[in-house]
């Protein structure tokens, strides 16, 4: 394959989008990470060993594939997973570029859910497969449709993507939706590559699906410390799957690209993983309070605006339902209330929906802002 057989790739739309209009914006009421650690508050989690590990870090080269007790605190979080089926990566979008480049090659296809964050199927047409967006449904829940992934299905089928709990729209799917995936990606001879970065924000814990990893042979999970954990500013994400040949061949590229991890990075990662109960239960008390106050605001905007809950995840996915498009509400809500919201339009996705990000501290500031744009906007159409 010659680099002429590649396509270009376009920009991150949603990066682009933050670029133009985060400097204006107070409040961010479309983050998708749950709301981040200061450093004293993360490193009084750490037990003696991390302690002692942080106290004693040296600023040098770090492991390759990662720092052996980070991969193995990772891989103890799935039935069955080894550290040696765990690489790590500087987030999770290196881990989504060079696994989709690993994979794939021009002529191949790819199977994408949809909505969907950009590099899930934006990378695999710029490695030169033939991508098939999957619709999730609006109307069951944002469910996916597996009796059409598998009609779907063609010979040259490479890849299965899937994202749950889901970005942009917080669903989940159930354990039957995701055995059938499993298993028609396993029949295809493809592999499952599974977006698992909201994994552990359900917000009923007994919803838990089974991570890709764990259903063995071409299965890959995508993880990171940004989402749940509050921690996007240590840029580390990884990949576990029992395929070893995919990440041998993963980790020869990402020589070329990150060569290895932060070092500080890595131990603060540890020392969240080993506090996991403590971290995640913060997560869930902010999102379950949140969680709350939109339920009352849907509640007194139905009709103009509403939403499918979340079941999962920290956002949501409205829809503006008023005669006003969603990226005149976004350009001047931000302009007068310091609100911003990223338009469904940013994932090429149709309908006047919009991404609500509800893991902030700052969220009853910021719907309050929405709440006032909308009684001044919508009381005066309705005039």
């Amino acid at each position: 394959m010659t680099a002429t057989s590649l396509r270009s790739v376009k920009g991150l739309e949603l990066e682009r989008f933050f670029w133009a209009h985060n400097g204006r914006a107070e409040h961010l009421l479309c983050a998708s990470d749950v709301e981040p650690y200061r450093l004293h508050d993360l490193l009084e989690l750490a037990d003696e060993q991390t302690t002692e590990l942080w106290r004693r870090l040296e600023l040098g080269y770090t492991h390759p594939e990662g720092m052996p007790a980070l991969r193995a605190e990772i891989a103890a979080s799935y039935r069955g997973v080894d550290s040696e089926d765990v690489v790590t990566f500087a987030g999770a979008d290196e881990a989504i570029f060079l696994a989709l480049n690993a994979i794939l090659r021009p002529g191949d296809h790819a199977l994408v859910t949809w909505p969907a964050y950009q590099s899930l199927h934006e990378v695999a047409y710029a490695a030169g497969a033939d991508v098939t967006l999957l619709p999730l449904d609006p109307t069951e829940g944002w469910a996916l449709d597996v009796d059409a992934l598998r009609r779907a299905i063609r010979p040259t089928t490479r890849v299965v993507i899937v994202n749950f709990p889901h970005n942009p729209t917080g669903a989940l799917a159930d354990r039957q939706t995701l055995d059938a995936v499993a298993a028609i990606a396993a029949e295809a001879g493809a592999h499952l590559f599974s977006d698992e970065v909201y994994r552990y924000l359900e917000h009923d814990p007994a919803e838990l699906l089974p991570a890709a990893a764990e259903y063995g042979g071409r299965a890959v999970s995508v993880g990171v410390m940004s989402k749940a954990f509050g921690l996007a500013g240590l840029r580390i994400g990884w990949l576990a799957t029992k395929d070893r040949e995919l990440l041998r061949r993963i980790s020869i590229s990402k020589e070329y690209i990150s060569s290895c991890n932060s070092a500080p990075s890595e131990v603060l990662a540890l020392v969240a993983l080993r506090a996991r109960e403590a971290v995640l239960a913060r997560s869930r008390r902010l999102l379950s309070a949140n969680l709350a106050l939109l339920d009352r605001f849907f509640a007194d905007w139905e009709g103009v605006i509403s939403w499918v809950r979340p079941r999962a995840g920290c956002v949501g996915f409205p829809q503006l339902q008023a005669d006003l498009r969603v990226e005149a509400l976004a350009s001047r809500l931000v302009d007068e209330e310091g609100v911003l919201l990223v338009p469904g339009s940013v994932y090429d996705y149709p309908g006047n929906h919009f991404r609500l990000g509800f893991g902030r501290v700052d969220l009853p500031a910021a719907l309050a802002g929405l709440d006032r744009f909308a009684r001044r906007e919508f009381a005066k159409r309705a005039a």
